[in-house]
């Protein structure tokens, strides 16, 4: 059976961290930043954990889940 393929939406706006951890970043930043605040703009600049039930569906998908 062939290898199943990362899905590349996920590779480029997805990562895991060294124990595994998924990581995203927010939505809402891209653009109409002069009517967010300051604060608000720089909260959504960080990055987030994925929610626990889409983290396990992105682990099963891709293939993402390391040994530990």
């Amino acid at each position: 059976m062939p290898k199943m393929k990362t899905d590349s939406g996920a590779k480029k706006r997805i990562k895991v961290t060294g124990t595994g951890r998924l990581r995203r970043g927010k939505a809402f930043r891209a653009h109409l930043l002069e009517k967010k605040s300051s604060t608000r703009t720089r909260r959504l600049g960080r990055e987030t954990d994925v929610a626990p039930g889409q983290a396990k569906k992105h682990q099963e998908v891709n293939g993402s889940v390391r040994n530990r």
